[in-house]
């Protein structure tokens, strides 16, 4: 089995390394391709990931290349984990949004749009390249905003499935407090790409008992501590809310402390520079504890276990996936990219039947859905017009002077990478 990773100088690649040689029964790779224009942090990568390999006994191969044509050749299946424009860029998406009082994130909001607007022609282009050299093979994107990448994909006709951690991050924080194995618990985990909510929490799969309930009742001052949200505000919620929430629910709060403190981006930068001089020791044949601070946790488990079903060796029966929603929301378009518990195998995800979400949820997944229906469109074709009508419509902006002018800042932002600007 022949896996690539295209944007394999990443940080994040030990982790994923990681996974594969610790779930290496679940996930046969003879052969492994990372594949980065950068070549420094490739080979500090690459050289640090074939130490863990050895260390771990993993009799595969590691290939490490800047030629994408090549790495995806004869591939099973490619992730894709890149970030186009780098932490320079993410530092913008971060910054200038906070100028006109409007929160500043690599993947919500403004900041999300120029991502998105970066990103999915580079992988369209991609995508293409693997159709050409697999049209079996299948993309399993990790590149953020997750759903309107994989949208992209999918609406190009791509075997794509997106892939996010907050779902799994989730199960493993609530077996912990539970006192279960994450393998019993199975999550009602309904929304969008990074704007989800855990309905229910059963134990022993999708039937089984909701101990959500529970969950609440007696650990939700730590859950709510967790995600910097009000415990009074789960409890009248009555779900667990992803993170990503409190950008919707405390919006000018979460303003005024990025408005006070350096940028996530900056942070990473930092913590990016560190590492890679770790991964340069030869000594170090683990993926070091620095890592966990980088963000992505239990993402190479999540990655195991979706290849090891969409390639038919196995994985986990039920997995939240990013995939079509084709009438699982029926408020929403069958188009649109959901993230919800699917039933995966080699012929792709099914999503499971999902109850009708609250009122209170529906209503904003519909507007951001809208949202991201434009931001694709500004993706695919450019045009200042179609940036200003996909801000004007993301419900933490809305007002036509705040689009406006958010609109001239992305540009003069990112003209590198608009071809169109």
């Amino acid at each position: 089995m022949k896996l690539t990773v295209v944007g394999g100088g990443s940080t994040y690649t030990p982790e994923l390394i990681d996974g594969f040689a610790r779930l290496r029964d679940t996930l046969p790779v003879g052969e492994l391709v990372l594949v980065d224009p950068a070549e420094d942090r490739l080979e500090l990568v690459g050289g640090l990931a074939r130490r863990i390999f050895a260390r771990q006994g993993h009799p595969g191969r590691i290939v490490t290349t800047g030629d994408l044509d090549a790495g995806v050749d004869g591939a099973d299946a490619v992730l894709l984990q890149l970030r186009v424009g780098g932490q320079a860029a993410r530092e913008k998406d971060e910054t200038w949004p906070l100028e006109c009082g409007c929160v500043g994130q690599e993947t919500t909001g403004a900041g999300g749009l120029a991502k998105a607007l970066r990103t999915v022609p580079v992988v369209l282009d991609i995508a293409e390249r693997v159709r050409r050299a697999n049209p079996r093979a299948w993309i399993v994107d990790f590149t953020n905003p997750v759903g309107i990448v994989t949208r992209a994909l999918l609406r190009a006709g791509h075997r794509a499935v997106g892939l996010c951690n907050v779902a799994i991050g989730l199960q493993r924080k609530f077996a912990g407090l539970l006192g279960v194995a994450p393998a019993d618990l199975h999550l009602d985990h309904v929304g969008l790409n990074h704007l989800t909510w855990e309905t229910g929490v059963r134990l022993g799969g999708p039937e089984g008992e909701d101990v959500l309930p529970e969950l609440l009742g007696e650990h939700g001052g730590t859950i709510a501590g967790d995600l910097r949200l009000p415990r009074p505000l789960l409890d009248r919620l009555g779900v667990v809310p992803s993170y990503y929430l409190r950008y919707y629910y405390a919006h000018d709060e979460v303003v005024r402390e990025l408005r006070t403190k350096p940028s996530r981006a900056a942070e990473v930068a930092a913590m990016e520079r560190e590492l890679l001089r770790m991964y340069g020791d030869p000594s170090l044949d683990e993926k070091p504890a620095l890592l966990a601070r980088r963000g992505g946790a239990y993402y190479s488990e999540a990655a195991v276990d979706l290849a090891a079903a969409l390639l038919g060796g196995g994985g986990s029966p039920y997995q939240v996936v990013n995939t079509l929603n084709r009438g699982t929301l029926p408020f929403l378009p069958d188009d649109a990219v959901i993230e919800v518990q699917a039933a995966v195998g080699p012929a792709g995800p099914a999503p499971l039947p999902v109850a009708a979400p609250d009122p209170l949820f529906a209503g904003l997944l519909a507007n951001v859905t809208a949202y991201e229906d434009l931001a694709l469109g500004a993706a695919l074709h450019g045009g200042r017009e179609r940036v200003f009508r996909a801000l004007l419509a993301h419900p933490l902006i809305g007002q036509y002077e705040y689009a406006e002018t958010l609109t001239d800042r992305l540009v003069a932002h990112n003209r590198e990478h608009l071809a169109w600007a």
